[in-house]
């Protein structure tokens, strides 16, 4: 019966269009979830509830315990809706009324409360107690799920911040809305704003890993892999990250710089910005599968690389910031270890592809059918000898088109040079006096005047001469 509710419940998300896991993944649910505190635990339980078929039940019960820890009454509702249809037998799946109604008049009073002495430390006309006034009322908004009413507390704090730590302070309280309402580019607005220009000397260092992360994750939402691998391999030293843990653990870090260096990075950057980066080595010391998998690549072990990867697929599929990515970015690596493989070669048989890339009994031609038609591949498919080819270039045709090209330049600079002959002849080119050069006519120092400035200055002096005589 248990199985009928489960099997229901997996048939409805996957019409919602749903990321299904059918296989456990390596890690320990208690154990991950341990390594993350703040809001962003409920929403790796949730989405762990809603993909993960054999941690279903555990990750919606950790889901609703960890609603009622908190004062979001959506969120327990969220949990419970999913429970409910997963494993109705479960004690979690029966609704608490009396829980909710508690929660939500003690949110109200709560927030009936923060904002009348709001407005008394506005009477008082005191910035500071303005500040923290402010400060408190959005980070209770913030628990109890009203995000924009939250960043509109929050962004009124900035006229009465004062020093460098209080913008930077504001700037974190936005930034985290926004990372919960997934606002990328909000994301990068206000790191760029709150944490680059207002920093300096030992500040801007501590704060260092918090931007690179945030950057990190905005840029990885927007699915600019390059900038977000740079982000997070640039993000220094663990212990300090751990303080950060509230947005990404260490293990995370190490896992989408990683990834992204290897989808985005050739092998020259693998080497020197992941294997060789004395403070990225230290991320990759936690997630270790990665480091082997960057040195298979960097060492041309492809299909030992490929299989390292697709081993901890699940893992990924039920990370989440990294889910949506996991299909183009293995797409990306996959496509690199095919190009590295055949670059050195004219040409490679199919058969040794299909061993080196595809599954067992399966072929590898219609995807390089696809390479080739969206251009990743230079190369084309022999069927008959059941040969992938390179299609080299001729040379004939490059010297032609560099000799062409060579006769193109040269005849443009001999019009030039005419037109320059022309122009002595006519005497209507205008000569540099022979005084030094950054001297002026008239002895003062500065810049050469332009062929304007020379006419207007010969008009003037004929014009005074003019004035001299008739005086005289």
């Amino acid at each position: 019966m248990a199985d009928q509710h489960l099997l229901a419940y997996f048939t409805a998300m996957d019409n919602q269009g749903g990321v299904i896991v059918k296989d456990a993944p390596k890690f320990d649910l208690e154990m991950y979830v341990a390594n993350y505190k703040g809001r962003t635990r409920f929403d790796r339980l949730l989405l762990i509830g809603q993909c993960s078929v054999p941690l279903c039940i555990d990750a919606l019960k950790a889901a609703i315990a960890e609603a009622r820890r908190g004062k979001d009454v959506q969120r327990y509702r969220d949990a419970w809706e999913c429970i409910r249809m997963a494993a109705p037998d479960e004690p979690e799946a029966r609704w608490d009324e009396a829980w909710v109604t508690a929660t939500e008049k003690e949110n109200k009073s709560e927030t009936q409360r923060l904002e009348a002495e709001l407005k008394g430390y506005k009477n008082n006309l005191v910035k500071e107690s303005i500040r923290i006034g402010h400060r408190d009322l959005g980070e209770h908004l913030e628990s109890i799920g009203s995000l924009n009413q939250a960043a509109d507390t929050y962004i009124k704090m900035r006229p009465d911040a004062s020093t460098q730590s209080h913008i930077l302070e504001v700037g974190k309280h936005v930034i985290s809305i926004m990372l919960q309402k997934r606002d990328w580019a909000g994301v990068l607005a206000n790191a760029s704003k709150a944490l680059t220009g207002n920093l300096a000397g030992e500040e801007h260092t501590v704060e260092q890993p918090y931007q690179k992360v945030v950057c990190g994750l905005a840029h990885l939402g927007s699915a600019k892999y390059y900038d977000a691998a740079r982000c997070f391999l640039e993000v220094g030293d663990p212990s300090i990250c751990q303080q950060h843990n509230d947005i990404a653990s260490t293990n995370d870090i190490a896992t989408y710089g990683g990834l992204l260096a290897l989808a985005s990075m050739d092998r020259v950057e693998l080497q020197s910005r992941v294997l060789d980066n004395p403070s990225f080595r230290n991320f990759l010391e936690v997630e270790s599968h990665i480091r082997k998998a960057v040195s298979m690549f960097v060492n041309g072990r492809y299909s030992s690389c490929l299989d390292i990867l697709e081993s901890y697929r699940n893992d990924y599929l039920l990370d989440i910031h990294l889910q949506k990515h996991v299909a183009p970015l293995y797409s990306q690596i996959r496509n690199k270890c095919i190009i590295q493989y055949f670059l050195p070669f004219s040409c490679v048989t199919l058969d040794s592809l299909n061993t080196a890339f595809a599954k067992p009994g399966e072929s590898l031609q219609d995807e390089l059918i696809s390479m080739i038609k969206s251009g990743v591949l230079n190369a084309r498919i022999n069927t008959i000898d059941k040969l992938l080819v390179a299609v080299s270039v001729d040379a004939r045709v490059a010297m032609q088109t560099e000799g062409l090209l060579a006769a193109q330049n040269y005849e443009k600079e001999a019009i030039e040079r005419l037109r320059r002959m022309s122009l002595a002849a006519a005497n209507l080119e205008v000569k540099v006096p022979p005084k030094a050069a950054g001297s002026r006519l008239d002895g003062s120092m500065g810049p050469l005047p332009g062929v304007g400035e020379i006419w207007l200055d010969e008009a003037r002096r004929n014009e005074n001469s003019v004035d001299t005589t008739m005086t005289s």
